[in-house]
């Protein structure tokens, strides 16, 4: 049982520090020796986990990958096929890309023209946000005349907009940065009736506001 811990803390640590590593230099240029030195493991150690860099490379996919399912899920439970929901889930990835190196460094991996990895985090969100948009559309969410998959476009394209910037510059990825973006999009886009009851700060819990201020952040947002 000690040796599986221990097993599994060094791969735990060899993700973190490969997905830094990635996100810092790039797959091409990311060496094992770095990775290995970056995670306190001896080279040996990290060859016993990965038997090469593609394979850390999958490995942080991976990590990313599900930490994407699980926001947009958890999104998708609490508020349905709604713009809400779409809402909820931007400013929780964006959340996660400043927080979770593994989320940063497989969104990294996923424009590096360097690496062709199994899956693509793009994709991935991109699909979930058509799917939940069209599905806000047969529930008579979305505005009339406003497409569903026209919303959706502009959405990825500013979501990934953020993903970019804030590689360089996190203060992109922070809540009232993609608020203002939502302030702006929502009244074109919602149904008016639908519109007082949408919140662009999001509705789930924020790092740093107490419970007891949020009714009162939701309230601004919908004046």
């Amino acid at each position: 049982m000690v040796k599986q811990e221990r097993a599994a803390r060094t791969r735990h640590a060899l993700i973190q520090a490969a997905a830094a590593v990635f996100a810092e230099e790039g797959f091409v240029t990311a060496s094992l020796s770095t990775i290995s030195r970056r995670a306190g493991v001896s080279n040996g150690a990290l060859h016993f986990h990965f038997a090469n860099k593609s394979m850390l490379a999958e490995a942080v996919e991976a990590g990313a990958a599900k930490a994407v399912r699980d926001i947009t899920e958890a999104a998708s439970a609490r508020q349905g096929d709604s713009l809400q929901t779409v809402v909820d889930a931007t400013h929780e990835l964006m959340g996660a890309l400043a927080r979770d190196i593994v989320v940063r460094g497989g969104f990294e991996l996923a424009g590096d023209c360097g690496y062709r990895g199994e899956c693509s985090l793009r994709a991935q969100w991109q699909e979930w946000i058509e799917d939940t948009l069209r599905g806000a559309a047969r529930n008579g969410a979305l505005a009339e005349g406003v497409s569903w998959a026209d919303s959706a476009r502009v959405i990825v394209a500013a979501t990934a907009g953020f993903e970019v910037l804030g590689g360089d510059d996190a203060s992109w990825l922070s809540r009232q940065n993609v608020t203002r973006f939502w302030d702006v999009i929502l009244p074109r886009l919602a149904d008016r009736r639908n519109l007082a009851g949408l919140a662009s700060a999001g509705t789930w819990p924020q790092p740093g506001i107490p419970a007891q201020d949020r009714s009162s952040l939701r309230a601004s947002t919908e004046q």
